[in-house]
């Protein structure tokens, strides 16, 4: 069964091949196409937007692992609960919002996503403890 921290989890993957081809997409056209379909050996600097994205890109990806595990965990054990789903809608639009909020580069706004979905996980934590 398909629970909504199992939906989230989906749609975490389809936000992370997104944000890759985003981030590449930004990169790769700031550094020319020879270059991107290269061997890249060159080092090419990225212009801040591109570098802030990149910066996001990672961040995610030292979130994701966490979302992973708990929307597992959640499902296996069939503790899911309304507020466990919230916070898997809150993590994962919280990510979403991350991403122009950090591209930006306006202050505090790409914290308070961040917090956002920190939030998010912890909903998600509460009954597995």
């Amino acid at each position: 069964k398909m629970t909504p921290e199992l939906t989230y989890l989906t749609y975490a993957v389809i936000l992370l091949i997104a944000h890759a081809l985003i981030q590449a997409t930004f990169s790769d056209l700031s550094k020319g196409l020879g270059w991107a379909l290269g061997p890249q050996d060159e080092h090419r600097d990225q212009p801040p937007v591109a570098a802030r994205i990149q910066r996001a890109l990672k961040n995610y990806l030292e979130t994701l692992p966490a979302f992973i595990a708990l929307a597992l965990m959640l499902a296996v054990t069939e503790l899911g609960t309304e507020t466990t789903a919230l916070g898997a809608a809150l993590w994962f639009w919280a990510r979403v919002a991350y991403i122009p909020a950090y591209a930006s580069g306006l202050p505090l706004v790409r914290s308070i996503a961040w917090f956002a979905s920190l939030a998010g996980l912890a909903l998600m934590i509460i009954p597995l403890l």
